[in-house]
Parts: structure tokens; C-alpha cells; sequence
């Protein structure tokens, strides 16, 4: 189970950080990550740690989100910084699938979390 929390609204510049809270799995091993969608836009990857520990950015969120784990409290977080408008969408947690099985609707996912960003 997924719990995401932390999202909210901003100004554009502003900084949020997204928690994600896992439960009832092996954390350390799990393929992890963070996926957005905007109304009226396609479902779009963000951020994921693989289970080998590399990262991957989309383009846009490149020098300005940060992704990490902690392993002993379970929990995935995302560090948002210099918030653009571009950013709003509702924010999902995904967990044991990679970045591209994720997009194909695999792993699980939590309920999602909505960040906004005024201009």
C-alpha cells in the first residue's frame, strides 16, 4: 500500500516535498518512482529510483526535483523546487515496476497527491 502526502498549492518558484509511505513490502529492493498528470494531458513519468539504485529525470524537472529513499522509515520522497505552472498535475507514487512498466499500467500506485502552482 501507497500513501503519498505533502502536495499543495504554490507560487511559481516555490518549493514542495512529496512523501511517499510504503507498507507491507521489501522497500530497499523496490523499484520506485513518481508519475503526474495534468487535465487534459497523458499520465507522464517524473522522477525513478531503480532497484540498482540509478535515477532518471524527465527533461523538464532535470536540476530542479530531486528524488530519494529512505530505507528504514519506507518512505520515497521528491523534492520540488523552483515550481513552475507547467508542474501542476495530481502526483502519483509508484512502486515495483520500472519506469517504463509503470507507464504500461504495472506496480502499484497510490491515490495521488495534487500540486498546483500559480503564476
Amino acid at each position: 500500500q501507497l500513501n503519498e502526502s505533502g502536495g499543495g498549492s504554490v507560487q511559481a518558484g516555490g518549493s514542495l516535498r512529496l512523501s511517499c509511505a510504503l507498507s507491507g513490502s521489501t522497500f530497499s529492493t523496490y523499484s520506485m518512482g513518481w508519475f503526474r498528470q495534468a487535465p487534459g494531458k497523458e499520465r507522464e513519468a517524473v522522477a525513478h529510483i531503480n532497484s540498482d539504485g540509478t535515477i532518471i529525470y524527465e527533461d523538464s524537472v532535470k536540476d530542479r526535483f530531486t528524488i530519494s529513499k529512505d530505507n528504514a522509515k519506507k518512505i520515497l520522497y521528491l523534492q520540488m523546487n523552483s515550481l513552475k505552472p507547467e508542474d501542476t498535475a495530481m502526483y502519483y507514487c509508484v512502486a515495483g515496476c520500472t519506469r517504463r512498466t509503470c507507464g504500461n499500467g504495472f506496480g502499484a500506485w497510490g491515490q495521488g497527491t495534487q500540486v498546483t502552482v500559480s503564476s
